[in-house]
């Protein structure tokens, strides 16, 4: 008998922390922007992953079976670096 689909959701889903769905999101929401060719878009996209990723806990990014990075840290370390790229982009940007 098959699972009910959101069991078979969950079940993928568990191996994933909230810091893999914002990497995630990042990416997917700058492959929407790139079409736009907006750089202040892009900044204030990769600002607001940056800080997403520096103020959630680092409890929620612990590591599981099929997370993309080994530790809680790495995802703090590229939400820095996302930090510190989110202004040089904005500010070369014209639209």
């Amino acid at each position: 008998m098959l699972a009910p689909p959101l069991q078979v959701i969950d079940s993928f889903l568990l191996n994933y922390t909230i810091g893999d769905v914002l990497l995630l999101g990042f990416v997917l929401g700058a492959v929407g922007i790139l079409p736009t060719r907006s750089l202040k878009m892009l900044g204030v996209h990769t600002v607001s992953i940056g800080v997403l990723l520096l103020l959630i806990p680092a409890s929620m990014m612990a590591p599981n079976a099929g997370s993309l990075l080994s530790s809680s840290f790495a995802y703090k370390l590229v939400g820095l670096v996302l930090l510190a790229l989110a202004p040089v982009l904005y500010s070369v940007g014209r639209k």
